[in-house]
This record gives structure tokens, sequence and C-alpha cells, in this order.
């Protein structure tokens, strides 16, 4: 399908009649969202659509009828799945009788594949029509989940521009709308501005940790984030300070804990810890420390070199080896084609190499030069009005819900 807009003046008035159902599980996909909704209010024939399911605050803010929250869905990797199976499979049915009982003019899975899937699949055998944000990533992982995508999405749409095809090659409809991100991120960010509303001070070095927005994420990967901080603050003392956003306040006990016997022991660690504000952290920042996932391209949009890490329980790290066939697994090396950040996974990821792979990245100002030259290739490539292009599909797809 082409990704042309469309001309929504054209679409019959009476399309605001019934709803959009609508499922985003987990922070990126509640941002994600929230732009959709955004966009859905300058279409005329589904500005005024209700819109209800399974989301987060920044989708409420937009008007959204959070039925559900998103936090039952908000969990990563085998292992961890199988603890939250029974919330998930109990929500997912009540979802999907409500859905079949009432039906919605369309249904609108954003990412969340495991979750989605299942729910377009019996929505599409019912002739509900679906649409599916975010690609699974097929081109990352063992490509034989398209027929079982095919059977549950009637269209896809892609945030990089090489999915498409991957559809187009088996008669699925799919279109690319560039990633939501890259037109809320400025081309060139002003990170002494940024800094200085950190208090930090121009000559200082700032090094961003992010270990993940997911108690499982913070559980596994802080306290190595954590102790490779403390292996650089005693390399370069005073003239490094450090920058964590908590991604949301569920996580800050968590934090806290760690933190409290690091401070206590290292006095002179300057650490500005954030309530969220992630752009803030990563538009001040020198350096970027980073769980593997959204947050490494945002970071890349920001411009930011980076040292990608992360931490799974051994089983699901062997699953995860077993099923993957690209050698990385960061969004800048997966949209380059190849290495152009270093990535420190499982027992490589020991803090001393943390720290010394960021330490090196503060002294290579060529390459990182270089560096912010891919991103900002990358940064163009992805800016198109997302919300806006999402929102005429969704339109397309339920003015043909009327034929």
């Amino acid at each position: 399908m082409s990704s042309s807009p469309l001309h929504s003046a054209a679409l019959p008035a009476n399309l605001s009649e019934g709803y959009l159902a609508c499922v985003a599980g987990e922070p990126s996909g509640d941002m994600l969202a929230a732009s959709v909704l955004a966009g859905m209010k300058g279409v005329s024939s589904i500005a005024h659509l209700p819109t209800r399911g399974v989301g987060g605050p920044r989708m409420i803010a937009e008007g959204f009828d959070a039925e559900w929250p998103m936090e039952t869905l908000a969990v990563r990797g085998y292992v961890e799945a199988i603890k939250q199976l029974p919330s998930i499979l109990s929500l997912r049915r009540s979802l999907i009788k409500e859905l079949l009982e009432d039906r919605p003019r369309a249904f609108l899975g954003i990412d969340a594949p495991d979750f989605n899937l299942g729910v377009e699949k019996r929505l599409k055998a019912a002739g509900i029509p679906t649409i599916h944000f975010i690609s699974p990533s097929i081109w990352a992982w063992r490509g034989g989940r398209i027929k079982g995508i095919q059977e549950s999405v009637d269209r896809m749409l892609c945030i990089f521009p090489f999915e498409p095809e991957i559809y187009h090659k088996v008669g699925m409809s799919a279109t690319y709308v560039g990633h939501p991100l890259a037109s809320q991120i400025p081309m060139v960010p002003d990170t002494a501005a940024a800094k200085l509303k950190l208090g930090v001070g121009s000559d200082k070095a700032l090094i961003a940790i992010m270990p993940g927005s997911r108690q499982s994420e913070v559980a596994m990967i802080a306290p190595g984030f954590l102790k490779a901080m403390v292996l650089m603050h005693q390399q370069y003392g005073s003239d490094m300070e450090f920058v964590l956003p908590i991604a949301t306040p569920a996580l800050k006990p968590a934090i806290d804990a760690l933190l409290q016997p690091i401070l206590a022991q290292h006095t002179q660690l300057t650490i500005h810890l954030l309530d969220g504000q992630a752009s803030l952290a990563l538009e001040a920042c020198d350096v970027v420390l980073i769980a593997s996932g959204t947050a490494t391209l945002e970071a890349a949009l920001w411009k930011k070199p980076m040292v990608i890490s992360y931490q799974v329980p051994a089983l699901t790290a062997w699953i995860m080896r077993k099923q993957a066939y690209l050698p990385y697994v960061g969004l800048p090396n997966i949209l380059a084609g190849k290495f152009i950040v270093p990535e420190l996974l499982q027992e490589q990821g020991r803090p001393e190499a943390l720290a010394q792979a960021i330490v090196k990245l503060l002294d290579q100002s060529s390459e990182v030069s270089l560096l912010k030259e891919r991103f900002t290739e990358m940064h163009h490539t992805l800016n198109l009005p997302t919300g806006q292009l999402v929102a005429e599909v969704i339109a397309e797809v339920v003015e043909g819900s009327h034929v």
C-alpha cells in the first residue's frame, strides 16, 4: 500500500459513530499511541471517534478511556512473562469478550505483539478490521512468524523504511509511517542548555545511566550499571557527573535502595536523579550507558554516543540466542546494518567492561563526530508526520468497514 496522505475531507461524516479499540502495553507504546490519538484529532472523519481499551497516562491525556491498566502487559523476556501469564491471559479473555460483544469500528494494536496478535487474530476472524502499529521484529528473529501475523493483521504500520517490503512479498498491506520520536526530537540538540537546567557545568563530563523502564530490567541491569558508574567516578572524580532518569514512580524504591550504599561510601559522587525526563537526560549527557530497547533509538536521535548492554536470566538468554539471526540487538546498529555502537550483553557486560567502553567514547572525538553524522542521517529518514499518517490509515480502514 502507498503511504501517500489520504484526503479525509472526502470521507463520510458518519464515521464518527462507534469507537476505536486500542491496546498499548508499556510506556513506549503509550507514547506511540498518544501521538496517534493526537493525529486523529486532525482527521475530520475520526476526530471525535471515541477510543478505549488498554493504555497509559499519555493516552489518557489525549482523551483515551483506559478500561484496563497497561502495567499488566509491561513485562519483558520469556521467564518474566510466565509469572504474569495468568493475569495477561485473563485480561486478554476479558478484552476479546467485550470487543466481540460491543464491536469497534476497528482495532489498533500498538506493539506488544505477543498479546496483540492473539487479540487481532480473533477479531479479524470475526470481521473486525485490525491494524497493527509497529511491526514485530521479524527481520531480527526467524521469519516464520509472518504467517501468524498475516492471519491476524489487515494493515501493518511500519516505523522503519525497510519493513513494508517484507510484508508486500507475502501479499500483506503495509505502510511506512516513520517514527514519532523523530519529529519530537530536535535535529541539533542543545547540550549546553540542557546541562544548565541540571546545574551541570559545561566543563564536566556527564554520563547518562539508563537501566530500563521495567521492574525486571532494573533488577537485572541496574546493579551492574551503577557499579560501572562507581568505577568511572573513581577514575575521573569531580570531573564527571551522572544523570539517571527514573522511568516510572514505581521504579524509584528499587533505584533508591541500590543507590543508598553507593552514595554513603562515595560521598563525592554526583548523580542527578530525574523523575522521568529521559529526554532532558539524553540531551544533556555526553555519553549514555543504556539498556537495549526503544531508548537506544531515542539516544541516537539525540545524537549521543552510547554503550548498549542487557542482562536477562540465563534461560531467557539461551532462548533468544537460539532464535536470533542478526548479530546485533541495538536499534542504531539494526538501522545501520552494522555495529556502529558497542553492545556488551550478558557476561560481556561486566561493570569493568562497561566503564572502559564509556571512557573510550569520551576519548574518541573524531569517531564520535562520524557517529553523530550517521545518527543525523537516520533522523532525517525517520522524520515523517507519523501520528497523522497512522490516523489517515485508521480513517481509511474505518471507511472501508462501512462498505
